[in-house]
Protein backbone atom coordinates (compact mmCIF):
# COMPACT_ATOMS: atom_id res chain seq x y z
CA UNK A 1 0.00 0.00 0.00
CA UNK A 2 1.49 3.53 -1.08
CA UNK A 3 1.39 5.63 2.01
CA UNK A 4 0.33 8.45 -0.18
CA UNK A 5 -3.01 7.21 -0.39
CA UNK A 6 -3.79 6.81 3.01
CA UNK A 7 -6.01 8.85 4.81
CA UNK A 8 -5.24 12.32 5.70
CA UNK A 9 -6.99 12.40 9.09
CA UNK A 10 -4.96 10.47 11.90
CA UNK A 11 -5.46 7.37 12.94
CA UNK A 12 -4.82 7.99 16.71
CA UNK A 13 -4.22 4.10 18.74
CA UNK A 14 -7.13 3.01 20.83
CA UNK A 15 -6.70 -0.16 21.22
CA UNK A 16 -3.41 -0.04 22.79
CA UNK A 17 -2.23 1.66 26.40
CA UNK A 18 0.74 3.47 25.34
CA UNK A 19 1.35 5.24 28.61
CA UNK A 20 3.30 3.69 31.50
CA UNK A 21 0.71 3.70 34.70
CA UNK A 22 2.22 3.75 38.37
CA UNK A 23 1.61 5.51 41.43
CA UNK A 24 3.57 8.33 43.42
CA UNK A 25 7.55 7.71 44.13
CA UNK A 26 6.81 4.24 42.34
CA UNK A 27 10.50 3.03 40.04
CA UNK A 28 10.04 3.05 36.30
CA UNK A 29 11.79 -0.35 35.92
CA UNK A 30 13.95 -0.93 33.13
CA UNK A 31 10.99 -3.11 31.54
CA UNK A 32 8.79 -0.12 31.91
CA UNK A 33 10.76 2.09 29.85
CA UNK A 34 12.46 -0.53 27.69
CA UNK A 35 15.87 0.22 28.47
CA UNK A 36 17.32 -2.31 26.06
CA UNK A 37 15.46 -0.95 23.01
CA UNK A 38 16.71 2.65 23.87
CA UNK A 39 20.37 1.22 24.27
CA UNK A 40 20.37 -0.06 20.67
CA UNK A 41 18.78 3.26 19.29
CA UNK A 42 20.89 5.68 20.50
CA UNK A 43 24.13 3.65 20.59
CA UNK A 44 24.46 2.68 16.91
CA UNK A 45 26.87 4.84 14.89
CA UNK A 46 25.13 4.74 11.85
CA UNK A 47 26.07 8.44 10.44
CA UNK A 48 22.58 8.38 8.19
CA UNK A 49 20.50 11.14 9.21
CA UNK A 50 20.78 14.79 7.62
CA UNK A 51 21.31 17.28 10.88
CA UNK A 52 20.24 20.92 9.59
CA UNK A 53 21.50 22.42 12.77
CA UNK A 54 20.86 26.74 12.65
CA UNK A 55 24.00 28.73 10.90
CA UNK A 56 25.80 25.15 9.70
CA UNK A 57 25.54 23.33 6.66
CA UNK A 58 24.11 19.93 6.79
CA UNK A 59 25.57 16.97 8.05
CA UNK A 60 25.48 13.36 8.12
CA UNK A 61 24.98 12.46 11.73
CA UNK A 62 23.66 9.53 13.78
CA UNK A 63 20.26 9.05 15.65
CA UNK A 64 21.46 10.31 19.20
CA UNK A 65 22.90 13.58 17.75
CA UNK A 66 20.18 13.98 15.33
CA UNK A 67 17.67 13.90 18.34
CA UNK A 68 19.73 15.78 21.00
CA UNK A 69 20.71 18.48 18.80
CA UNK A 70 16.95 18.87 17.88
CA UNK A 71 16.11 19.04 21.57
CA UNK A 72 18.80 21.55 21.99
CA UNK A 73 17.51 24.35 19.23
CA UNK A 74 14.21 23.75 20.29
CA UNK A 75 12.81 27.00 21.02
CA UNK A 76 11.15 25.96 24.41
CA UNK A 77 14.64 24.41 25.52
CA UNK A 78 15.79 26.67 28.78
CA UNK A 79 19.72 28.09 28.92
CA UNK A 80 20.33 25.73 31.95
CA UNK A 81 19.29 22.58 30.17
CA UNK A 82 21.55 23.77 26.97
CA UNK A 83 24.31 24.48 29.49
CA UNK A 84 23.60 21.22 31.40
CA UNK A 85 23.76 19.35 27.66
CA UNK A 86 26.72 21.06 26.31
CA UNK A 87 28.38 19.97 29.98
CA UNK A 88 27.27 16.60 30.58
CA UNK A 89 26.99 14.85 27.23
CA UNK A 90 25.93 12.10 29.39
CA UNK A 91 22.74 13.40 30.79
CA UNK A 92 21.99 15.18 27.14
CA UNK A 93 21.38 11.05 26.23
CA UNK A 94 19.55 10.51 29.01
CA UNK A 95 17.15 13.61 28.85
CA UNK A 96 16.89 12.26 24.78
CA UNK A 97 15.83 8.67 26.22
CA UNK A 98 13.05 10.29 28.22
CA UNK A 99 12.03 12.43 25.18
CA UNK A 100 11.87 10.31 22.90
CA UNK A 101 9.41 8.07 25.06
CA UNK A 102 7.64 11.16 25.82
CA UNK A 103 7.65 11.62 22.14
CA UNK A 104 5.82 8.78 21.52
CA UNK A 105 3.36 8.99 24.62
CA UNK A 106 4.80 6.08 26.75
CA UNK A 107 5.41 8.73 29.37
CA UNK A 108 2.51 11.21 30.08
CA UNK A 109 2.17 14.47 31.14
CA UNK A 110 1.42 13.65 34.72
CA UNK A 111 4.71 12.56 35.07
CA UNK A 112 7.93 14.21 37.31
CA UNK A 113 11.38 12.97 38.11
CA UNK A 114 12.32 15.02 40.92
CA UNK A 115 11.75 13.96 44.29
CA UNK A 116 10.93 18.16 45.43
CA UNK A 117 7.68 18.58 42.91
CA UNK A 118 5.37 19.78 45.27
CA UNK A 119 2.34 20.34 42.58
CA UNK A 120 -0.39 17.53 42.98
CA UNK A 121 -1.03 17.17 39.51
CA UNK A 122 1.70 15.18 38.86
CA UNK A 123 3.38 12.12 40.24
CA UNK A 124 6.69 11.00 41.35
CA UNK A 125 9.12 8.65 39.56
CA UNK A 126 12.69 7.66 40.03
CA UNK A 127 14.50 6.04 36.75
CA UNK A 128 17.43 4.66 38.14
CA UNK A 129 18.62 3.41 34.08
CA UNK A 130 18.05 6.56 33.12
CA UNK A 131 19.18 9.03 35.62
CA UNK A 132 22.68 8.36 36.59
CA UNK A 133 24.04 11.57 36.34
CA UNK A 134 23.48 14.59 38.60
CA UNK A 135 20.86 16.26 36.17
CA UNK A 136 17.47 17.07 36.63
CA UNK A 137 15.39 15.84 33.79
CA UNK A 138 12.47 18.19 35.07
CA UNK A 139 8.91 16.50 34.60
CA UNK A 140 7.26 15.44 31.35
CA UNK A 141 5.31 18.80 30.77
CA UNK A 142 8.56 20.71 30.41
CA UNK A 143 9.49 18.00 28.09
CA UNK A 144 6.45 18.12 25.72
CA UNK A 145 6.92 21.60 25.39
CA UNK A 146 10.52 21.23 24.47
CA UNK A 147 9.22 18.75 22.06
CA UNK A 148 6.56 20.75 20.55
CA UNK A 149 8.48 23.49 19.95
CA UNK A 150 11.75 21.94 18.05
CA UNK A 151 11.93 22.63 14.65
CA UNK A 152 13.35 22.93 11.73
CA UNK A 153 14.66 26.85 10.82
CA UNK A 154 12.09 26.93 7.76
CA UNK A 155 9.46 25.67 9.82
CA UNK A 156 9.46 28.48 12.28
CA UNK A 157 7.03 30.59 9.99
CA UNK A 158 4.97 27.84 8.33
CA UNK A 159 2.93 24.81 9.47
CA UNK A 160 5.18 21.30 9.63
CA UNK A 161 3.85 18.06 7.62
CA UNK A 162 1.54 16.63 9.49
CA UNK A 163 0.88 13.23 7.50
CA UNK A 164 2.90 10.81 6.61
CA UNK A 165 2.26 11.10 2.51
CA UNK A 166 3.39 15.00 3.02
CA UNK A 167 6.67 14.14 4.51
CA UNK A 168 7.63 11.78 2.00
CA UNK A 169 6.16 14.19 -0.70
CA UNK A 170 8.68 17.01 0.69
CA UNK A 171 11.11 13.86 0.97
CA UNK A 172 10.68 13.29 -2.66
CA UNK A 173 11.17 17.14 -3.97
CA UNK A 174 14.53 17.48 -2.51
CA UNK A 175 13.36 18.91 0.89
CA UNK A 176 16.05 17.02 3.31
CA UNK A 177 14.98 16.83 5.61
CA UNK A 178 11.76 16.82 4.88
CA UNK A 179 10.50 17.89 8.94
CA UNK A 180 12.38 17.87 12.16
CA UNK A 181 12.42 14.18 13.83
CA UNK A 182 10.59 15.59 16.61
CA UNK A 183 7.50 16.13 14.17
CA UNK A 184 7.99 12.74 12.15
CA UNK A 185 7.76 10.81 14.96
CA UNK A 186 4.82 12.21 16.22
CA UNK A 187 2.92 11.96 12.90
CA UNK A 188 4.62 8.44 12.78
CA UNK A 189 2.76 7.63 16.36
CA UNK A 190 -0.96 9.10 15.26
CA UNK A 191 -0.64 6.88 11.88
CA UNK A 192 0.85 4.25 13.77
CA UNK A 193 -2.36 2.17 12.68
CA UNK A 194 -2.26 2.93 9.08
CA UNK A 195 1.44 2.27 8.72
CA UNK A 196 0.91 -1.11 10.07
CA UNK A 197 0.10 -2.73 6.07
CA UNK A 198 2.55 -0.44 4.74
CA UNK A 199 5.79 -1.56 6.57
CA UNK A 200 4.75 -4.32 9.35
CA UNK A 201 3.62 -7.48 9.31
CA UNK A 202 0.32 -8.44 10.73
CA UNK A 203 -0.27 -7.49 14.26
CA UNK A 204 2.93 -5.25 14.66
CA UNK A 205 2.84 -1.35 14.56
CA UNK A 206 4.95 1.22 14.94
CA UNK A 207 4.11 2.21 18.78
CA UNK A 208 4.81 -1.66 19.33
CA UNK A 209 8.11 -1.09 18.86
CA UNK A 210 8.44 0.20 22.18
CA UNK A 211 6.05 -2.12 24.27
CA UNK A 212 7.26 -5.33 26.18
CA UNK A 213 6.55 -7.50 23.48
CA UNK A 214 8.00 -10.87 23.10
CA UNK A 215 10.48 -9.21 19.74
CA UNK A 216 14.05 -8.87 20.16
CA UNK A 217 14.83 -5.23 21.44
CA UNK A 218 18.15 -4.91 19.24
CA UNK A 219 15.56 -6.23 16.27
CA UNK A 220 12.79 -3.20 17.14
CA UNK A 221 15.23 -0.95 17.60
CA UNK A 222 16.88 -1.45 14.02
CA UNK A 223 13.01 -1.16 12.47
CA UNK A 224 12.37 2.07 14.10
CA UNK A 225 16.14 3.52 12.74
CA UNK A 226 14.63 1.64 9.45
CA UNK A 227 11.12 3.81 9.50
CA UNK A 228 13.11 7.09 10.46
CA UNK A 229 15.65 6.94 8.02
CA UNK A 230 12.56 6.13 5.28
CA UNK A 231 11.02 9.02 6.18
CA UNK A 232 13.75 11.72 7.04
CA UNK A 233 15.74 10.72 4.12
CA UNK A 234 13.54 9.96 1.48
CA UNK A 235 12.39 6.40 0.43
CA UNK A 236 14.52 6.30 -2.46
CA UNK A 237 17.77 6.30 -1.16
CA UNK A 238 19.42 2.49 0.27
CA UNK A 239 18.30 1.99 3.58
CA UNK A 240 21.67 1.29 5.43
CA UNK A 241 19.11 -0.25 8.56
CA UNK A 242 17.58 -2.87 6.38
CA UNK A 243 18.44 -7.05 5.91
CA UNK A 244 17.61 -9.68 3.49
CA UNK A 245 14.08 -9.70 4.59
CA UNK A 246 13.56 -5.66 4.01
CA UNK A 247 15.30 -6.23 0.89
CA UNK A 248 13.27 -9.15 -0.47
CA UNK A 249 9.95 -7.37 0.64
CA UNK A 250 10.71 -3.09 -0.36
CA UNK A 251 8.81 -0.96 1.92
CA UNK A 252 9.09 -3.62 4.91
CA UNK A 253 11.06 -2.72 7.67
CA UNK A 254 13.57 -5.30 9.01
CA UNK A 255 12.54 -8.38 10.44
CA UNK A 256 11.42 -8.44 13.90
CA UNK A 257 13.22 -11.63 15.58
CA UNK A 258 10.51 -13.93 18.19
CA UNK A 259 11.50 -13.68 21.83
CA UNK A 260 10.40 -16.74 23.92
CA UNK A 261 9.01 -16.00 27.80
CA UNK A 262 12.25 -16.72 29.49
CA UNK A 263 14.34 -14.46 26.63
CA UNK A 264 12.13 -11.63 26.92
CA UNK A 265 12.34 -11.59 30.86
CA UNK A 266 15.98 -11.75 30.18
CA UNK A 267 16.48 -8.61 28.56
CA UNK A 268 15.46 -5.60 30.53
CA UNK A 269 16.93 -6.32 34.11
CA UNK A 270 16.88 -4.22 36.70
CA UNK A 271 20.60 -4.15 38.89
CA UNK A 272 20.29 -4.24 42.22
CA UNK A 273 22.37 -1.08 42.42
CA UNK A 274 19.52 0.71 40.28
CA UNK A 275 16.80 -0.91 42.77
CA UNK A 276 18.66 0.10 45.56
CA UNK A 277 18.83 4.00 44.19
CA UNK A 278 15.01 3.38 43.40
CA UNK A 279 14.18 2.61 46.88
CA UNK A 280 16.16 5.56 48.38
CA UNK A 281 14.89 8.28 46.06
CA UNK A 282 11.26 7.09 46.84
CA UNK A 283 12.40 7.14 50.84
CA UNK A 284 13.53 10.58 49.69
CA UNK A 285 10.34 11.66 48.31
CA UNK A 286 8.43 10.00 51.39
CA UNK A 287 10.10 12.47 54.01
CA UNK A 288 10.23 15.04 52.00
CA UNK A 289 5.99 15.22 51.72
CA UNK A 290 6.10 14.55 55.39
CA UNK A 291 8.49 17.36 55.91
CA UNK A 292 5.84 18.98 53.72
CA UNK A 293 2.85 18.50 55.28
CA UNK A 294 4.67 18.97 58.87
CA UNK A 295 5.84 22.53 57.51
CA UNK A 296 2.21 23.73 56.79
CA UNK A 297 0.90 22.18 60.34
CA UNK A 298 3.70 24.21 61.79
CA UNK A 299 3.32 26.95 60.47
CA UNK A 300 -0.39 26.48 60.97
CA UNK A 301 -0.09 26.50 64.85
CA UNK A 302 2.61 29.20 64.44
CA UNK A 303 -0.06 31.73 63.20
CA UNK A 304 -2.48 30.08 66.12
CA UNK A 305 0.42 30.99 68.75
CA UNK A 306 1.39 34.33 68.00
CA UNK A 307 -1.45 35.93 68.86
CA UNK A 308 -2.28 37.21 71.98
CA UNK A 309 -6.21 36.71 73.33
CA UNK A 310 -6.83 40.65 73.00
CA UNK A 311 -5.50 40.24 69.30
CA UNK A 312 -7.81 36.99 69.13
CA UNK A 313 -10.84 39.12 70.13
CA UNK A 314 -9.76 41.77 67.49
CA UNK A 315 -9.59 39.49 64.73
CA UNK A 316 -12.43 37.77 65.47
CA UNK A 317 -14.75 40.90 65.54
CA UNK A 318 -12.68 41.99 62.15
CA UNK A 319 -13.34 38.10 60.66
CA UNK A 320 -17.05 38.30 61.79
CA UNK A 321 -17.30 42.27 60.24
CA UNK A 322 -15.65 40.84 56.93
CA UNK A 323 -17.77 37.58 56.97
CA UNK A 324 -20.76 38.90 57.94
CA UNK A 325 -21.21 42.86 56.42
CA UNK A 326 -24.98 43.74 57.31
CA UNK A 327 -25.76 43.28 60.73
CA UNK A 328 -27.84 39.62 61.56
CA UNK A 329 -29.63 38.25 64.01
CA UNK A 330 -26.95 37.50 66.88
CA UNK A 331 -27.58 38.69 70.58
CA UNK A 332 -23.72 38.48 71.08
CA UNK A 333 -22.90 41.16 68.68
CA UNK A 334 -25.45 43.85 69.12
CA UNK A 335 -25.09 47.41 67.95
CA UNK A 336 -27.29 48.76 70.00
CA UNK A 337 -30.40 48.81 72.98
CA UNK A 338 -33.29 49.93 74.57
CA UNK A 339 -33.80 50.97 78.28
CA UNK A 340 -36.36 48.25 79.17
CA UNK A 341 -37.92 49.12 82.28
CA UNK A 342 -37.65 45.81 84.48
CA UNK A 343 -38.74 44.80 88.13
CA UNK A 344 -38.16 47.45 90.75
CA UNK A 345 -38.24 50.19 87.78
CA UNK A 346 -34.53 49.19 87.07
CA UNK A 347 -33.48 49.58 83.74
CA UNK A 348 -30.65 47.49 81.74
CA UNK A 349 -27.59 49.17 80.85
CA UNK A 350 -26.46 48.91 77.14
CA UNK A 351 -23.03 47.96 75.91
CA UNK A 352 -23.22 49.08 72.93
CA UNK A 353 -20.57 48.22 69.87
CA UNK A 354 -19.74 50.77 67.18
CA UNK A 355 -21.88 50.98 64.42
CA UNK A 356 -21.04 49.24 61.13
CA UNK A 357 -21.33 51.89 57.54
CA UNK A 358 -23.60 49.94 55.54
CA UNK A 359 -26.45 50.80 53.84
CA UNK A 360 -28.59 52.82 56.15
CA UNK A 361 -31.99 51.00 54.63
CA UNK A 362 -30.67 47.74 54.83
CA UNK A 363 -29.13 48.21 58.58
CA UNK A 364 -32.07 49.26 59.78
CA UNK A 365 -33.65 46.95 58.36
CA UNK A 366 -31.41 44.39 59.73
CA UNK A 367 -31.03 46.06 63.46
CA UNK A 368 -35.16 45.72 63.60
CA UNK A 369 -34.68 41.83 63.01
CA UNK A 370 -32.01 41.61 65.44
CA UNK A 371 -33.39 43.14 68.03
CA UNK A 372 -36.72 41.70 67.37
CA UNK A 373 -34.97 38.43 68.74
CA UNK A 374 -33.83 40.20 71.84
CA UNK A 375 -37.28 41.22 73.42
CA UNK A 376 -40.76 40.44 73.38
CA UNK A 377 -42.82 41.34 70.58
CA UNK A 378 -44.85 43.36 73.43
CA UNK A 379 -41.73 45.03 74.47
CA UNK A 380 -40.83 45.83 70.75
CA UNK A 381 -43.82 47.41 70.25
CA UNK A 382 -44.21 49.95 73.57
CA UNK A 383 -40.60 51.04 72.26
CA UNK A 384 -41.93 51.65 68.81
CA UNK A 385 -45.42 53.52 69.99
CA UNK A 386 -43.22 55.52 73.15
CA UNK A 387 -40.28 56.41 70.85
CA UNK A 388 -41.31 56.71 66.79
CA UNK A 389 -43.67 59.01 65.52
CA UNK A 390 -45.17 56.96 62.48
CA UNK A 391 -45.74 59.98 60.37
CA UNK A 392 -42.09 60.90 60.18
CA UNK A 393 -40.24 60.46 56.97
CA UNK A 394 -38.97 56.63 56.74
CA UNK A 395 -36.15 57.84 54.50
CA UNK A 396 -34.66 60.14 56.66
CA UNK A 397 -31.05 59.48 57.92
CA UNK A 398 -31.99 61.03 61.53
CA UNK A 399 -31.25 58.07 64.37
CA UNK A 400 -33.37 57.70 67.61
CA UNK A 401 -31.29 58.64 71.09
CA UNK A 402 -29.90 55.91 72.93
CA UNK A 403 -28.79 54.07 70.30
CA UNK A 404 -32.13 53.58 68.80
CA UNK A 405 -31.35 53.39 64.70
CA UNK A 406 -34.76 51.95 63.66
CA UNK A 407 -36.43 53.98 61.02
CA UNK A 408 -39.09 51.34 59.33
CA UNK A 409 -41.09 52.50 56.74
CA UNK A 410 -44.59 53.79 56.86
CA UNK A 411 -46.68 51.05 56.05
CA UNK A 412 -44.71 48.80 58.28
CA UNK A 413 -45.07 50.74 61.08
CA UNK A 414 -48.55 51.03 60.60
CA UNK A 415 -49.17 47.07 60.49
CA UNK A 416 -47.52 46.85 63.44
CA UNK A 417 -49.38 49.06 66.03
CA UNK A 418 -52.48 48.15 64.13
CA UNK A 419 -51.61 44.58 65.46
CA UNK A 420 -51.09 45.10 68.95
CA UNK A 421 -53.07 48.20 70.73
CA UNK A 422 -55.52 48.01 72.81
CA UNK A 423 -59.23 46.57 71.67
CA UNK A 424 -60.61 49.49 73.42
CA UNK A 425 -58.38 52.06 72.30
CA UNK A 426 -59.57 53.27 68.60
CA UNK A 427 -56.91 53.69 66.24
CA UNK A 428 -55.44 56.68 65.00
CA UNK A 429 -55.25 55.94 62.29
CA UNK A 430 -57.55 55.74 59.13
CA UNK A 431 -57.74 51.91 57.86
CA UNK A 432 -57.43 51.29 53.96
CA UNK A 433 -60.28 50.71 51.92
Amino acid sequence: MDPSRMSTQPQYVSRKTLAIKRGDSEILTRNDVQYAFLYHVFNDKTLAFTDETPGKPPTKVNFCDLYVHALYNSAKCSKVMRDKMLETPAFAIEFAKISLLTNVGRINTTMAFFPEMKTALRSYHPVPSLQKTDGNVQDAPRIKNCLKAAFLPGEQKSAPPSTPADILARAKAGHIPPTSVVNLIFVLVNYSSSLMPVHFEPDVEFVDLFLPINISSAARAKAFLWMIFHYHEGPNLANPFSDDHARRNPGKVPWLLRLSRDEQLHENVDPPEEVEWGKKMAQARSRFLQDLVAGGELDKAARTLSGSSSYDAESSSARRARTQPYFAPDVTRTTFHHYVPTNGGKAKPSQPVPLTVVNSNVRTREQWLEHRDDYSLLHQSWQRIQNTDPLDDSDGEDFLNDHVSLRLDYQRRLHVLDLFRLPSTPSRFPTSG
